[in-house]
């Protein structure tokens, strides 16, 4: 069995209602020696948690920024409530979270899953921005108009048969080699595995895909008011549901490097880094690299 993974900084909670519920969500909460006035906000993908902004924190902080990760609803340590999940109601609860803290603004990174929560925090949020960065954002494009529709049982099936080996394979394929220290982010994720109430995490983790799937923010850019940063990894591929497409289609959509200049142009305060060589995470994959483009961009 793999080893226990460790979050970087102690895990708090935070209670709200949502759907009449009451939610836990987890975060950390990590400050500076000295007194920060500046805050930055980590939203992470779906096939992650809080974890594997580890070191992203660590330099942030050294910088002298507080720097706020939650788990989003349905991840890592947070609760996994059987609620509609969409983009519009996570930014809601971290929000809320926000209020809680008494964080009036904040940085906002988001990779990913996170990038699409963050481009709609955006939207949904503009007073609580400084500035905005979209790392690898996912729905950059509509998959809705490519992507075989799929069903919540047909995606739970998946969800509820993967495995340790079925996580890894997916991890992969955010890099163009691999290499033996990505390996506690597969263990990161996979920690849901051992959890007595998996179906649970794979019923979240199918209505999150559809929640993807049906709630495109490529439509909205224009509603971005934050001075915006985009960095991309020129080898990034990611199309969300990929294994569905043809090879022909395979070659022709998840093309970060024209996607990115697209969106680029449609956010009407946005400069895009161009990573060359990285794949979907460049934090993880050249982090002396992505630590020196966000610092000059928050500073």
């Amino acid at each position: 069995m793999q080893a226990q993974i460790e979050y970087p900084y102690p895990v708090k909670y935070f209670k709200t209602t949502l759907e009449n519920r009451p939610v836990q969500i987890a975060y950390m909460d990590a400050q500076p020696d000295s007194n920060a006035n500046k805050t930055v906000l980590l939203f992470h993908g779906k096939n992650f948690n809080g974890y594997y902004w580890k070191d992203v924190m660590t330099f942030l902080v050294k910088a002298g920024f507080r720097v706020i990760v939650p788990d989003q609803p349905g991840w890592g340590k947070s609760d996994k409530p059987d609620i509609h999940y969409s983009f519009h109601m996570l930014s809601y609860a971290m929000n809320q979270l926000l209020d809680s803290l008494h964080i009036p603004r904040v940085y906002l990174v988001g990779h990913s899953m996170g990038g699409m929560l963050a481009a709609r925090f955006a939207m949904e949020y503009p007073g609580k921005l400084i500035k905005l960065v979209l790392e690898d954002p996912i729905g950059l494009e509509d998959y809705r108009r490519f992507v075989p529709y799929q069903t919540l049982d047909q995606l739970y099936d998946k969800e509820v048969h993967a495995t340790y080996e079925s996580y890894k394979k997916y991890q992969q394929s955010y890099y163009p080699q691999w290499r033996p220290e990505y390996e506690q982010y597969v263990q990161a994720q996979a920690e849901t595995l051992k959890t007595p109430d998996f179906s649970r995490v794979a019923w979240v983790n199918a209505v999150t895909y559809q929640m993807i799937y049906e709630q495109p923010v490529c439509y909205e850019w224009d509603r971005i008011s934050a001075p915006t940063l985009l960095i991309i990894g020129t080898d990034d591929r990611t199309v969300v549901g990929k294994a569905l497409l043809s090879d022909d289609e395979k070659n022709r959509y998840g093309q970060y490097p024209a996607l990115a200049k697209k969106t680029k142009e449609q956010i009407p305060n946005a400069l895009l880094y161009e990573a060359q060589g990285i794949g979907h995470i460049p934090h993880i994959q050249d982090p002396g690299q992505f630590r020196q483009v966000l610092l000059t961009f928050l500073k």
